[in-house]
């Protein structure tokens, strides 16, 4: 058994060399790739894996101590569902503007304090997705949604403990906002700096 490893370690000895890649489909956001690969053991293997812009998710508290969701249709699964305000890196944008970004878009709201928090990466065994973990308070309303002309949504407010409670009971299934609020329990209770 491997002791824990620091992000800085690399373990060399489990890399996978790139020996070609071809391009299966080119979409709007997604891009589909086929990768050949050299193993580490000099074996050969294919990889399908999907390119995409990365995005942001942000744990929006108001100053009440709720937090902004959102309820949203998500096509691929036929239903909607219980989310933190999120959404797509633009090429070239900084994060911390994606986040600023998408929380005034999807919310009406501004946030006067902005704090990264972290990463996670939802998808890897097929994707190179990443998503950044954004805190954001001292919420002023500031105008409508302005939504995306294919996007529709409810926004919400939910207390961390309802939230936990919806993650508990199976409401909310999305990945990234139960790892957005693994965050927010640890950092509002002040048990993470």
């Amino acid at each position: 058994m491997r002791a824990f490893l620091f992000p800085e370690t690399e373990m060399t000895h489990l890399h996978e060399e790139r020996l070609a890649s071809e391009q299966v489909f080119k979409g709007v956001l997604l891009d589909v790739r086929k990768d050949r690969v050299r193993l580490p053991n000099g074996g050969e293997s294919v990889r399908e894996y999907v390119v995409h812009p990365g995005a942001v998710v942000i744990i929006a508290v108001l100053d009440d101590g709720s937090l902004l969701f959102e309820n949203q249709y998500r096509y691929p699964l036929q239903r909607d569902f219980l989310e933190l305000p999120a959404g797509k890196i633009d090429p070239g944008e900084a994060i911390e503007t994606t986040a600023r970004r998408e929380l005034l878009e999807e919310t009406g709201y501004e946030a006067a304090q902005w704090r990264h928090l972290g990463v996670m990466h939802p998808c890897i065994g097929y994707s190179d997705e990443r998503i950044e973990i954004f805190l954001a308070s001292g919420l002023q309303k500031v105008a409508a949604p302005s939504l995306d002309h294919n996007e529709f949504l409810d926004v919400l407010t939910f207390t961390l403990d309802q939230a936990v409670d919806a993650v508990r009971d199976g409401r909310i299934t999305d990945a990234k906002t139960i790892t957005a609020l693994f965050w927010a329990d640890r950092i509002l209770a002040g048990h993470w700096k």
